[in-house]
């Protein structure tokens, strides 16, 4: 139980710690591109954004979460089956929860890719 409790307790400062570096890297980013605007005269005007943009936009977001997500599964596996100790229960869950999560990868993938391409599509079609 304490494993399973310092487990836990490093997963969440894993988290917690690339959180915050996502917010500091938005910043840094943010930065850079009003370098790049105001050195180029582009704008940063949004009025011109469709619908379309703005779903497929959610629509990456989603699927960049279940890829981090997949990540995550993948690690645990890992760590069940590397400590597992020759269980062969332990290993035969962790070999499960890695099929499984390929599986999901794969899913995901897939659905990034049409994705990409109907929004494409519609994009092309319905013009500026």
């Amino acid at each position: 139980m304490q494993e399973l409790l310092k487990i836990k307790k490093i997963f969440l400062f894993l988290f917690s710690f690339s959180a915050l570096s996502f917010y500091k890297i938005s910043f840094a980013m943010e930065a850079q591109t009003q370098a790049f605007v105001g050195s180029t005269g582009l704008t940063t005007d949004v009025s011109d954004t469709t619908a379309t943009d703005i779903i497929a936009s959610i629509i990456k977001v989603f699927l960049g979460f279940l890829g981090i997500i997949f990540i995550i599964l993948i690690i645990w596996a890992g760590y069940n089956w590397m400590t597992a100790g020759g269980n062969e229960e332990k290993v035969t869950k962790a070999r499960t929860t890695i099929f499984r999560a390929m599986i999901g990868l794969i899913i995901i993938v897939s659905s990034y890719a049409i994705t990409y391409f109907v929004f494409g599509a519609l994009n092309s079609s319905t013009g500026p």
